[in-house]
């Protein structure tokens, strides 16, 4: 894949640049991966609370509500996130990683990916394929049309199952991906943790830099 061109020049104040560099990911890549992680997150909670048996009607279909506005301002975001990950520079992997460790990364990264855009298509095709055919208003601002779908129980249940199923499996991979990082960070001692966060990546960057001058 062709990359995007070299980052210097480009480097907002307080040196962190915009795009990736061989040792350190860049604000967008950075942006992108923790907003679309904290509305995941938000979205995994909102399907286990909206699915509890004991809920008030009312409030359910709120919360049903958000889960679908929040759903598709993730699918909204995690379609430019692939294509900016497609295409971006991908840093170097620390020093000592073995290859089963860059694979497993690697991996999952491409894993994550998929189910950000997977997991809310699926949810989109629930709300498509339901005879209730609910609008869905997107934080009451715009009304989403549904997907050209089959409209019936069975395709609903369906959806609902892949739904449900792709949640899961995201959640699962979202926990090992947190172990793995916390084992670099607190095991290893390595950079991989620090290079997604924003102030501690600045501050290395800000330091090779001032290294490689001396």
């Amino acid at each position: 894949m062709q990359e995007f061109g070299d980052n210097s020049g480009i480097a907002p104040a307080g040196g962190r640049r915009l795009r990736n560099t061989s040792s350190s990911f860049g604000l967008v890549a950075i942006v992108f991966h923790w907003t679309i992680a904290i509305l995941f997150l938000a979205q995994l909670a909102l399907g286990y609370l909206m699915s509890r048996d004991s809920i008030d009607p009312v409030l359910q279909f709120d919360l049903f509500q958000y889960h679908k506005s929040i759903g598709f301002l993730v699918l909204a975001l995690a379609i430019p996130r692939c294509i900016w990950s497609v295409f971006s520079r991908k840093p170097r992997s620390v020093d000592g990683e073995s290859i089963v460790s860059r694979f497993a990364a690697r991996a999952a990264h491409a894993a994550l990916l998929f189910l950000t855009v997977a997991v809310p298509l699926a949810g989109w095709a629930v709300a498509s394929t339901s005879p209730l055919q609910i609008p869905s208003y997107v934080f009451d601002l715009v009304v989403v049309p549904g997907l050209p779908m089959t409209i019936s129980d069975q395709a609903e249940a369906f959806w609902s199952e892949v739904h449900a199923t792709l949640a899961y499996l995201a959640a699962i991979i979202v926990l090992l991906h947190v172990m793995a990082a916390l084992w670099h960070h607190l095991i290893r001692r390595d950079p991989t943790l620090r290079r997604m966060l924003p102030l501690l990546a600045a501050t290395d960057n800000s330091r090779r830099e001032t290294s490689s001058e001396q």
